[in-house]
């Protein structure tokens, strides 16, 4: 992955080839060019930093947020730095078209004329750096009044105050699909008309997260500003868009965060078990592809660091171990993208509590997350662990089939679905009420309420027959009559996959479970050498294994179609 960023340590008098110039086209070109040489793949960011933007952006093309003249929000430490340019309005795909007409022409040499030997090559987008308060776009209040019935301005400097959960609940479901349809969608497709794939973070965005992922090629996670757990977010959507990648750009400020030019704790001492800890950590959770954070570019005879990062290169503290460690990240990653994945419950991804909650409590926020919207810490419950639930949401529910019991969509089948939710809506009850008719196992876990600012037309009467459907339960016990994928004492985080009747089960080590940001420095060493008996159940058969997990380190197990559980061997770090 290449991204376009500031001067070397900001320094504006360093001589830089002209933003989107035909000299920095070439040179990009070049750099495609080589990587093809090389046997590399080559991602490019869509721009300059991380924010899509630059200082060509029109005021009129900007973000916007309620109440402010023109576009508030700029962008600095660009490759342009010190100039300041304009992050471009998210909301408003025609922006995003004349932004992408200039990008997609200043890549042109690098992303076409490809041969069948070069490799794809992808266009990137990080996590949500654009502010969300109040974001908006002219017609907004419009679109508002349409849908909802009320004019949304007099509430907008209330809606993340005590008692505006409804309007703040309102005002997202129209910002979501905004954000999904004229920004995430309208990547893809610039990013197919110019031969490449996408491959995106949507944590942060202020949208419906498996439908924002959805819309990309590759869903990528990161960690650990966003801790492992929320992988499943990302891997789900895979799973529901029969994507084989899940992506991850990995270890970022893996011991805690310093602001620009930093360094960040322990920058240049990072230990790799602590890194393995946490790249078996996401594998457990979905992922099956690891994106190094990160390596800069240095000039002969500079040994510069990138701030927010591990450091990579010829002087870090690993780097004797390094090929040996990417060969072991290289190994599990092609396991873990065999078949699909397994799993036998879903779990209704509660976008609406999120959306009525509004506010993180203080003892979670960070100065860049504020908002429940983000769903950072969202997990399935402890007892459906050993039964790797995905993630569905209401989308996936009305289009999705059910067939001898099994609810399929995509890459998911499963036998059965739980629902815990304090806040439902219409939408989502009618689509769990057509399931439930034709067969599939529910669990409702309580009787939701209404979310928005008025009770929706219909909503009693959507619960009402929701709740008369025969496959309807109130204990979750009759989904659980079923043996789960792994049973144990103390159950190990892992991920299955299953390719034609045969499984992979990768088994993190169990301190890997519920990792935190930051990681303490020598974490890993606290993870002892220990045995557990585990249960694998796997079509129909149950294999008892006792497994040994190394100081720190996960392991992998395959059950062939012989039925016969064998360990892989792995690189050893």
């Amino acid at each position: 992955e290449i991204a376009f960023v500031y001067p070397l340590r900001g320094d504006t008098a360093r001589v830089r080839l002209p933003w989107l110039s035909r000299a920095w086209s070439a040179a990009v070109a070049h750099a495609a060019r080589t990587c093809d040489a090389l046997g590399l793949g080559c991602d490019f960011t869509f721009g300059t930093l991380w924010p899509f933007g630059d200082s060509r952006v029109p005021e009129y093309d900007g973000t916007r947020t309620y109440g402010e003249e023109g576009s508030p929000m700029s962008m600095r430490l660009t490759w342009e730095h010190p100039r300041r340019g304009h992050v471009i309005n998210h909301l408003d795909r025609r922006a995003f078209a004349r932004y992408a007409a200039r990008m997609g022409a200043a890549l042109a040499p690098a992303l076409r004329g490809r041969t069948k030997r070069t490799i794809a090559r992808g266009l990137f987008c990080d996590s949500w750096e654009v502010e969300t308060r109040g974001l908006w776009t002219p017609g907004l209040d419009t679109l508002f009044r349409d849908e909802h019935g009320y004019d949304i301005r007099p509430l907008m400097d209330s809606l993340y105050l005590p008692g505006y959960e409804g309007a703040h609940y309102d005002y997202m479901k129209i910002v979501s699909r905004l954000v999904r349809g004229e920004f995430y969608r309208s990547f893809t497709a610039a990013a197919h008309a110019n031969s490449a794939y996408t491959r995106a973070q949507c944590c942060g965005a202020p949208t419906e997260l498996l439908a924002a992922y959805g819309a990309v090629d590759v869903p990528e996670s990161e960690a650990i500003l966003f801790e492992p757990g929320f992988a499943r977010i990302p891997a789900s959507a895979a799973a529901l868009g029969g994507k084989p990648y899940v992506s991850a750009e990995t270890f970022t400020c893996i011991y805690g965060w310093k602001g620009w030019p930093g360094p960040g704790p322990y920058q240049g001492r990072e230990r790799v078990e602590d890194l393995r800890l946490l790249a078996d950590a996401l594998f457990a959770h979905g992922v099956n592809h690891i994106v190094w954070h990160g390596m800069p570019y240095n000039p002969p005879g500079r040994s510069e660091k990138f701030y927010a990062s591990v450091h990579v290169g010829p002087d870090a503290a690993f780097a004797p171990r390094l090929r040996a460690f990417n060969d072991y990240l290289a190994a599990v990653s092609a396991h873990m993208r065999r078949g699909r994945s397994a799993g036998d419950i879903a779990a209704y991804l509660p976008t609406e509590d999120a959306w009525m909650d509004v506010l993180l409590p203080d003892s979670l926020q960070f100065p860049w997350a504020w908002g429940r919207y983000e769903m950072r810490y969202v997990r399935p419950p402890e007892f459906l662990r050993g039964y790797q639930p995905l993630w569905v949401n209401a989308e996936v529910l009305r289009e999705g089939r059910v067939r001898d019991g099994f609810f399929t969509f995509g890459d998911l089948r499963v036998r059965a679905l739980y629902v815990d939710a304090r806040y439902l809506d219409r939408e989502t009850l009618a689509a769990l009420e057509r399931v439930a008719s034709e067969g599939l196992e529910i669990c409702l876990a309580r009787i939701p309420q209404p979310p928005g600012r008025h009770t929706q037309e219909g909503w009693e009467e959507a619960l009402a027959a929701l709740r008369a459907q025969p496959s309807l339960h109130g204990d979750v016990r009759h989904l659980l009559r079923h043996p789960p994928l792994v049973t144990g004492v103390e159950l190990p985080p892992f991920w299955c996959r299953e390719e034609h009747g045969e499984a992979w089960f990768f088994l993190a080590h169990p301190d890997a479970r519920n990792l935190r940001y930051p990681l303490r420095y020598g974490q890993a060493d606290d993870a002892s050498a220990r045995t557990l008996r585990l249960r694998l159940h796997w079509r129909g058969n149950d294999h008892w294994v006792r497994v040994r997990f190394s100081r720190g380190a996960g392991t992998l197990l395959h059950i062939g179609r012989d039925g016969r559980v064998r360990q892989v061997a792995l690189p050893e770090v």
